[in-house]
């Protein structure tokens, strides 16, 4: 059997330091196999005690996964000099696990953004060939018309290359600002501003509030870990 000790199981998850899993541990929220354990160098056996913090399991997983409420303003950039990004808005404990963005969004979107520190799953999601949907909520400088539905669904030819067919849904249709609903299944540099361009309009704001399974459900700035169900829905997405 692999014993591990309390503090190292929670801090593990990513969303709390050694230090912080401790007093936790301390404040009588942890829970092994029923029983509340204050000791934070508890030895257990993951595979076979059921941990639960404030009620919810705990449990000893080689991967993070992490949906993010993107602020506008900030780099989807693991580090950078001069900006701040992503990475700083989350703890320390969780860029420890080298939790990375999946894709990017611009500096001035925001939305969903997933993080994870398994390499393949980020992968397929990316890929186009697994299909996988992300949905975005958009709205630019004058009308749509059902001639922009038609080229967004038969795939748009820009500057280096072809767009795949995407779904494109007028919600409004106004002479100054209109709003719509995109889904694409790839993700190139600004693409879904460069396809609204090609039907001659300008993108104001761009929100991304579905990837695959996942959909928005936390407040601007916010983090939270994927759950059990949230991370096989998305495992059975890329299978697409």
């Amino acid at each position: 059997m692999a014993f591990i000790r309390l503090d190292k199981l929670l801090s593990q998850r990513g969303e709390y330091s050694r230090s912080e899993a401790g007093k936790l541990i301390r404040s009588g929220a942890v829970t092994v196999g029923g029983q509340t354990v204050c000791d934070p160098a508890h030895k257990l056996e993951p595979q076979t005690e059921t941990v639960l913090l404030n009620g919810s399991p705990v449990e000893d997983e080689p991967f993070q996964y992490i949906l993010f409420h993107k602020p506008a303003g900030i780099l989807t950039a693991a580090r950078d000099s001069r900006a701040q990004t992503v990475m700083d808005l989350l703890p320390v404990a969780l860029r420890r696990r080298n939790v990375m963005p999946v894709g990017r969004l611009d500096k001035d979107t925001t939305g969903l953004l997933l993080l994870t520190n398994d390499g393949v799953l980020a992968h397929q999601l990316l890929s186009p060939k697994r299909h996988v949907v992300k949905e975005y909520l958009a709205t630019v400088d004058g009308p749509l018309t059902p001639e922009d539905v038609t080229a967004f669904s038969e795939g748009l030819v820009l500057s280096d290359f072809t767009a795949k067919p995407a779904e494109l849904m007028i919600l409004t249709g106004k002479q100054g600002e209109n709003s719509a609903l995109v889904r694409v299944t790839e993700g190139k540099y600004h693409q879904v501003k460069r396809m609204f361009a090609a039907c001659g309009r300008q993108v104001l704001t761009l929100h991304r509030q579905a990837f695959g399974p996942l959909r928005l459900d936390i407040a601007v700035g916010q983090y939270r870990a994927l759950s059990m169900e949230e991370r096989t829905a998305l495992h059975a997405a890329t299978q697409g």
